[in-house]
This record gives C-alpha cells, sequence and structure tokens, in this order.
C-alpha cells in the first residue's frame, strides 16, 4: 500500500501547532482506515477535520489523490469561504480540492460545531440504501441503533450549488448520521473514533439490508415495534465513549499495514 513519501511533501509536524498536527495525523489515519475497509471510490469522496481554534478552517483531501497516499502534511487547509489558505506542493503542481465536497463538508462545519470530524462516502450498499423508497429498514440490531440517529437529504444533482448548503444542513438537523438520497452516506462526530464508528454502524446496516432484500421483500421480518421503541430508548440514554477504546487498535492496524499516514 501506498505510504505518499513518493510524493516528497514537506512534513508539516512542527511547523503548525500541536493540537493542529494531532487532528491532521487523526484525519490521515481516517482517510487510511477508509481505504482499508475498503469503502473508497477512487478519489471523489471526503473526509474533513475542523482545525482547533477560533478561526473556522478546516482540512479536507486535496483533490486528486488516493486514499491510501493521503498524509498529514498532504492535506489542505481551507475556510468557510472556499478560500485555500495551505495547500500540498510538490512538482510544479499544487492541489486544490473538489468542489462538491467543499460545500457538503463546508455546511455542516459551518452549522454543527459538534461536527470536529465528517466522513463522507459512495459505497455500493451504501448508495443502494440511500435509492431505497423506504430508507434504512429496521431489520436487525445494527440498523435499530442506527435508525435514530439518522437523516435524509434528497438528491439535487452534483453538489456544486452553496444554496444547497442551506437544506442540507436543516435535512441533518441535531443526528450524527446521513443517508444522502441516490448518493451515498455521511457521519459526523466530536472525534475522529466517534465518526468512524458512526459510519461503520451505517456502512455495515445499508450492507446487511442489501443482501436480507436480495431474497426479495416479501416474507422479510421488521423487528417488532416494541424492540424498536425500546432500542430508540437506549440509544437516546446510552452515549458511549468511542474516543478511545477502539482507536488506539486501530491506528496499531495502520502502523502496520498502511505505514506513513503520520507524516
Amino acid at each position: 500500500m501506498a505510504d505518499g513519501s513518493y510524493l516528497g511533501i514537506q512534513s508539516l509536524k512542527g511547523r503548525v501547532d500541536e493540537a493542529e498536527w494531532q487532528t491532521r495525523v487523526d484525519l490521515a489515519a481516517l482517510y487510511r482506515l477508509v481505504a482499508l475497509f475498503g469503502w473508497t471510490d477512487l478519489i471523489y469522496t471526503h473526509i474533513s477535520a475542523r482545525v482547533p481554534g477560533p478561526e473556522e478552517h478546516f482540512l479536507i483531501n486535496p483533490y486528486g489523490l488516493y486514499f491510501d497516499e493521503i498524509t498529514a502534511s498532504s492535506l489542505v487547509k481551507v475556510d468557510l469561504d472556499g478560500t485555500i489558505l495551505q495547500a500540498p506542493v510538490w512538482g510544479d503542481t499544487e492541489y486544490g480540492i473538489n468542489p462538491a465536497g467543499f460545500t457538503i463538508h463546508s455546511a455542516i462545519h459551518g452549522a454543527r460545531h459538534d461536527a470536529k470530524f465528517v466522513i463522507h462516502l459512495h459505497t455500493a450498499d451504501g448508495i443502494a440504501v440511500s435509492a431505497h423508497k423506504e430508507g434504512l429498514l429496521p431489520l436487525n440490531q445494527h440498523s435499530l441503533t442506527v435508525i435514530p440517529r439518522l437523516a435524509y437529504h434528497d438528491y439535487e444533482g452534483i453538489a456544486l450549488h452553496l444554496d444547497e448548503r442551506e437544506r442540507l444542513v436543516a435535512d441533518l438537523g441535531d443526528k450524527s448520521l446521513m443517508l444522502l438520497r441516490n448518493h451515498g452516506t455521511l457521519a459526523l462526530g466530536p472525534t475522529a473514533a466517534h465518526a468512524f464508528l458512526g459510519i461503520h454502524a451505517l456502512e455495515r446496516s445499508a450492507t446487511l439490508q442489501v443482501r436480507t432484500l436480495s431474497a426479495g421483500r416479501d416474507g422479510i421480518l421488521l423487528a417488532p415495534e416494541h424492540a424498536q421503541a425500546e432500542v430508540r430508548q437506549q440509544v437516546a440514554n446510552h452515549r458511549p465513549d468511542h474516543a478511545k477504546l477502539p482507536w488506539a487498535g486501530l491506528l496499531r492496524r495502520l502502523a502496520r499495514e498502511s505505514p506513513g499516514y503520520d507524516s
């Protein structure tokens, strides 16, 4: 797997403050994890992170790199108006950002200050369920834990028009997960671990639904309403701190299988 070192990007470690560097490392780790889980769509999806501090700045991938090439120093810093504040340069190329990615991620970072990390994917199963008229169905325990946190946003075409941001934010409300109709999945969280576990739960639920419905809609058992209500209550009452529990193990795996993300 590529580690991005061949690009010759100068490391920003020691050139940005410690809080920003740690955010960069965590965000680069998310890109590598998405690649390891096989959730990439070449270069066409995005993960972003708010830069700590009073400025409304966030980090996102340079348009043109695969997720398994992303490093902490190759991320692009941008403000909510789309101005690129810092971008990696190698050779004669200065990489920019995908305008559609900016539209979606700037909308959420600008409206939700708890959205420190935002993951947006185009997986086969996620897109399939996003295009299903009934959305995510209460078919199993995984989906029951996702549904209370799940919002929907209707498809408006490729997200190039900034006025869509208001509608996306309104549809998101206070939820942490979203199905973008006919488009894909999205998760946000106060830490990289929260966002990753959110997207993992949503993607897992989508895959289980595709497999379940592959046998046809007739004869499929939905979870009983009393069980759905119980899980909704449990989700509302139980807010586990996932920030550290899985993260150390995932990073150890990354160090073995995808070196260089923290450079």
